[in-house]
């Protein structure tokens, strides 16, 4: 579980290499009907070279990787990562596409099909390919190795690409319908949108170094051997994935708010919206970590027996994750003002409080110590840019009811416990008083909140 954590956080900061943030540049020169499959054309084309020079680079050097990470057995394994990198950066374009033309259920559609894909090989190759082999059946003595591991785990996702790039296909299609007043390739707009996108790729790597970094940091500054430190890395990256309820409300926010925004910039009320849409997400990321917390007695069973020992990370990472879903929310400014600079300074920032946050509470900590640092760091960027998008993009945002919902959440959550540790220690009971709590707070939004939240959806 170490080794797969650690690989896929690296290959989180291929991936903005890769793809050099040119979906967002997409976005903002291709929100007119008119402009978009221009910017579609542009981007996709320079991905599509792009794509094949880095990955044939990287596949060249993939020997000197793999020792450099202390993995020299595991040079496959490297190999694997790289593909499926490049497979990521060639769908980004047609994903981006999606997302401008606002079909939403055939985003959704793609990405559940990669989603069932990957689940269905993890556990072909995992569990049944043992039992195949074992007893010689469907030749799968010829086609499974039972010294891969978890190898079949970077497999499944490589296949579960590739059956992606294939339902996207249509979408390149669409580059060779370019119109007799367009140029194919359309030179003076894609130095505009690497202009506009050079300081997003410094948001993009800071932005990894602040999801992912922990981990190898953890490898590196842990105590104890390669294994105990890797053992370690596996725990916090298992119970990370308990974090992923609030990470997917997150992410589905960030896939819609970019051509959201963007569309919108130019419409009347259109900062009484962003404001809007920022309370919407405050209440419904706190209704998730409350709902998260008060039934972790279920959701502990999201990772197995040995790692729950670091389910005390969980809370944290809930509220770091959505004080990050918060940030998406607040620095569209940069981008809609186009000083994407500055919202490169800020991600250089919070790299900065991770980096120093996770060197010097992960040796007095371990994994939770990484688990603040990313609090700290979320955090931080949120209120700088906040405070800085006042100063170039002023939007009325209900601070004090986003932070009112927030400290209630977490208010209800130490109830709870209070409440259980008193009178509840039966699990059914348990139970009982946690979807109490939970409705008692949702109760509670409708009451304050529940005209303002219709008009918000509505709009």
């Amino acid at each position: 579980m170490g080794i797969q954590t650690e690989l896929y956080s690296w290959a989180a900061f291929l991936l903005i290499p890769f793809t050099y943030r040119m979906e967002t540049a997409m976005f903002r020169f291709g929100s007119k009907q008119e402009e978009l499959m221009p910017a579609f054309r542009t981007a996709a084309l320079s991905i599509l070279f792009s794509t094949f020079l880095f990955a044939g680079i990287m596949l060249y050097f993939s020997s000197a990787f793999a020792n450099w990470l202390e993995y020299p057995q595991l040079q496959h394994y490297i190999v694997w990562i790289i593909l499926i990198v490049a497979l990521d950066a060639l769908v980004a374009i047609p994903f981006a596409l999606l997302r401008l033309q606002e079909r939403a259920l055939n985003f959704a559609l793609i990405k559940i099909v990669n989603m069932l894909s990957y689940l269905g090989m993890v556990f072909f190759f995992v569990k049944a390919g043992p039992y195949l082999y074992e007893h010689q059946l469907l030749g799968a003595t010829y086609w499974f190795s039972p010294n891969l591991g978890i190898g079949y785990v970077f497999i499944a996702n490589l296949l579960a690409n590739i059956i992606t790039l294939f339902m996207l296909l249509p979408s390149y299609f669409g580059l060779f319908k370019s119109s007799r007043d367009q140029p194919f390739f359309d030179q003076v707009l894609w130095k505009k949108m690497m202009l506009y996108a050079g300081p997003l790729i410094i948001v993009g790597l800071a932005g990894v170094v602040n999801e992912v970094l922990d981990r190898t940091l953890l490898k590196t500054l842990l105590p104890g051997d390669l294994d105990s430190r890797l053992a370690q890395v596996g725990i916090y990256g298992a119970c990370y994935k308990i974090a992923i309820f609030m990470n997917l409300l997150t992410q589905a926010f960030n896939y819609a708010a970019e051509p959201f925004f963007f569309k919108h910039a130019a419409k009347d009320g259109s900062r009484q919206l962003y404001a809007d849409v920022a309370l919407l997400f405050s209440i419904i990321g706190s209704l998730v970590f409350l709902g998260v917390m008060v039934f972790m007695d279920i959701f502990q069973y999201f990772v197995a027996a040995p790692y729950r020992e670091g389910i005390t990370i969980v809370p944290i990472l809930l509220m770091a994750n959505l004080c990050l879903g918060l940030y998406y929310s607040l620095a569209t400014w940069y981008k809609l003002a186009d000083k994407t600079s500055i919202g490169a300074y800020i991600s250089i920032f919070g790299a900065l409080i991770t980096i120093v946050g996770n060197l010097l509470l992960i040796p007095w900590l371990g994994y939770m110590g990484a688990a603040w640092a990313t609090l700290a760091c979320y955090a931080s960027m949120l209120i700088v840019c906040y405070l800085l998008g006042q100063r170039y993009y002023p939007v009325p945002y209900p601070i004090t009811k986003i932070l009112s919902y927030m400290a209630a959440a977490l208010i209800c959550y130490f109830l709870y416990q209070w409440l259980r540790n008193q009178f509840a220690a039966a699990s059914f009971l348990s139970f009982a008083l946690a979807a109490l709590v939970w409705l008692l707070y949702l109760a509670g939004v409708w009451i304050f909140e529940g005209k303002n939240l219709m008009k918000i959806v509505r709009r």
